[in-house]
């Protein structure tokens, strides 16, 4: 007998929740594939039949996760009407998001190494950049930037995004941090304002 589709799409759900908790608590590298297949109720035939390897199963995890912190900076962003506050909403959203606990190891330690450089910015560049891209390019629109490059300065925050959510992830003090960081974006903000 065949499974049903949406069978088939519930077992996928429940092995991304398992990997992404196990991926989360120990790291790519201590994670084994029967341990997840053996959570989830399943053989480790199951995990490979659908990801067809440990790096495949992180890249669906990693995934997932980047849909998750991109719906929070566009629900984060969306809380104005205001385009500069949606601008400091969402990069504020995302920092949040990409800094919690079980957010952090997958997309900002592990998902650049364990992918690689390429694989991980473009997997950026389909979720929270892209969301980026879209609020820059209306407020260029609307004459609210001054004039630059729309790549050039969506990948310039984007990079400085990142690195600020790596920063505050390993801060001691994880509020001060975001706050510093906010206001470092705040004034550069500033900068490109008409």
């Amino acid at each position: 007998m065949r499974r049903s589709r949406e069978e088939t799409n519930e077992t996928i759900h429940t092995l991304l929740q398992i990997a992404q908790q196990h991926f989360t608590k120990r790291g790519y590298s201590a994670v084994v594939l029967e341990e997840v297949a053996q959570a989830a109720g399943m053989t480790r035939g199951a995990v490979y039949h659908h990801f067809r390897s440990k790096k495949g199963l992180f890249q669906h995890v990693l995934e997932a996760v980047q849909v998750i912190i991109g719906q929070h900076v566009e629900k984060e962003a969306m809380k104005s009407d205001d385009p500069w506050e949606q601008l400091h909403l969402g990069c504020r959203g995302f920092l949040e998001a990409a800094v919690e606990p079980h957010h952090r190891r997958i997309v900002l330690i592990d998902g650049p190494a364990v992918l690689g450089w390429e694989t991980w910015r473009r997997l950026d560049e389909q979720n929270s950049m892209s969301h980026l891209r879209e609020q820059l390019a209306m407020m260029q629109e609307q004459r609210l930037l001054k004039p630059m490059p729309l790549d050039a300065l969506t990948h310039f925050l984007s990079g400085a995004l990142n690195e600020s959510a790596l920063w505050i992830a390993e801060s001691e003090d994880i509020a001060a941090a975001m706050r510093q960081s906010m206001d470092v974006l705040n004034a550069i903000l500033e900068g490109i304002r008409t």
